[in-house]
């Protein structure tokens, strides 16, 4: 049987996460220290550990059939390849960034500027769509670095929680593009492969959906039945039994977990007692 290859970040958190998802899907990796290939021993997967800036051009050569990356780097390097997964991790922002003290007007601040960036394909696109004409030095590594030793009067770069920038007495000024991890496909991926990447993305789907959600187990009395069940959601609609005592009824639900706290509100307004929230593992619809 043919096996899905996979392509994942060798190293860093982006790895890290990567295999989790996996883990979580129920795939297990048979992976020795410092291999760079490793199979999966319940699953059709073989597993391929690469340089990230490697990993798009692995997936053009269709040396790989697909690979978890992130959406900056393949805007940046992939050449028109598709994802189709966005997985919820490894989130951040590419953004254009100055020196603090900086009186910063709009884009036009950049216009005859010199920027240092990893990522000249997504300055320049963004640049020319803005018709801001600006001279690139590109730069692997600390580019941060670059307007405090004279090279450049900004720069552009991946933003997470800011720090880096904090460190460097920069300031973000303009977000050029939002990105995560995403499920990439190799536009030569073999036809007899599809059926295992369909399975791939149905598990992966499953542990996403749980990840967004949770299981809710609420006490209720009857006269308040109707409104409590209008409050929740469900995956169809809630589950209802009986309790021992008189009167008052169990009530079953999921919630998304981003407006779990308002909807925990309004039970509570509506009578609802002895709320149970409990994490979901995977959530097959």
């Amino acid at each position: 049987m043919s096996k899905l290859k996979i392509a994942i970040q060798k190293s860093g958190r982006l790895n890290q996460d990567s295999l989790q998802i996996l883990k979580n899907c129920g795939i297990s990796i048979d992976n020795g220290k410092d291999q760079l290939k490793a199979s999966s021993s319940n699953f059709p997967l073989e597993v391929f550990y690469l340089r990230n800036g490697d990993i798009p051009q692995y997936l053009m050569d269709g040396v790989v059939d697909i690979a978890i990356i992130g959406e900056n780097l393949l805007i940046e390097k992939g050449g028109g390849i598709d994802f189709i997964e966005e997985l919820g991790f490894s989130k951040c922002r590419v953004s254009l960034a100055i020196p603090k003290g900086e009186v910063y007007n709009g884009l036009q601040y950049f216009q005859g500027k010199k920027i240092a960036t990893s990522y000249p394909k997504t300055v320049s696109d963004y640049l020319e769509k803005n018709n801001i004409q600006a001279q690139l030095h590109i730069i692997n590594g600390s580019v941060e670095i670059a307007p405090n030793i004279g090279l450049a009067d900004g720069i552009c770069d991946i933003v997470s929680s800011g720090s880096t920038l904090f460190k460097n007495n920069l300031q973000e000024v303009e977000v050029i593009l939002k990105s995560e991890a995403v499920l990439a496909v190799s536009p030569k991926i073999q036809d007899s492969k599809k059926e295992i990447l369909d399975k791939l993305q149905f598990r992966i789907q499953s542990v996403l959906k749980g990840r967004q959600s949770r299981y809710v187990l609420l006490n209720a009395p009857n006269d308040k039945l109707d409104e409590i069940i209008n409050i929740l959601p469900g995956m169809r609609s809630p589950t209802v039994l009986p309790l021992v005592e008189e009167g008052w009824s169990s009530v079953h639900s999921v919630l998304n977990k981003n407006e779990f706290w308002e909807v925990i509100d309004e039970l509570k307004k509506s009578g609802a007692e002895g709320i149970l929230v409990c994490p979901i593992e995977k959530m097959v619809l």
